[in-house]
């Protein structure tokens, strides 16, 4: 248990104690209590919610990585994307289509990136007992999830539609993302019992 969380140490905790790796003095940013304590809950403490919020974290780095590959390619990186050979697949069709660089006029893959970003920030966000304390942050990550499951279920449909091949790539990163949503809506649901408690 660390600062007035209800939880349990983690069986293997993830690094040190953040007020044994406090800094002293120099440049850079400053801590506080609450910086500490969110550290700590994060790497250290087991709870059901900050269990599925690692989840949802590690599901979101997955859907990250696959259209880090894709933002290769598009980007001239890669010459080729590297997928197996089958005859529904073609990613190189999928994400050199002009549709893919139409938003901005650049690589939708980074904007996806991007968007991920926004939401590993979101699962990130809070101590173990959010719900509770700052019950805005789970339903804001809830409805970011919910938003980046059906952008991946719109980005498949318009893959089978449109270009009658997939991009396993994107499929990847849709999946991730389908799969992450329902992780983060328990915590959700108890927060906004507790703000509509206030």
């Amino acid at each position: 248990m660390t600062g007035g969380t209800a939880g349990r140490l983690r069986r293997r905790p993830s690094g040190p104690r953040a007020a044994a790796a406090r800094a002293n003095g120099g440049i850079g940013r400053s801590s506080s209590r609450y910086a500490e304590r969110v550290s700590d809950d994060l790497r250290r403490v087991d709870t059901p919610d900050l269990a599925r919020r690692r989840a949802a974290t590690g599901l979101t780095l997955v859907a990250t990585a696959a259209l880090g590959i894709v933002q290769a390619y598009q980007t001239g990186l890669l010459r080729r994307v590297p997928e197996p050979r089958l005859s529904w697949l073609d990613a190189e069709k999928v994400d050199a289509s002009g549709s893919a660089y139409h938003l901005f006029g650049t690589p939708d893959a980074g904007l996806g990136i991007a968007s991920y970003g926004a939401s590993l920030v979101l699962y990130g966000a809070g101590p173990a007992d959010r719900a509770a304390t700052k019950p805005l942050l789970p339903l804001l990550a809830a409805a970011k999830s919910t938003v980046d499951a059906a952008s991946g279920i719109y980005l498949f449909l318009e893959q089978i539609t449109g270009h009658r091949k997939l991009c396993s790539w994107c499929t990847l990163a849709a999946l991730a993302n389908v799969a992450a949503a329902p992780l983060v809506w328990p915590e959700a649901r108890r927060a906004w019992r507790a703000l509509r408690g206030r």
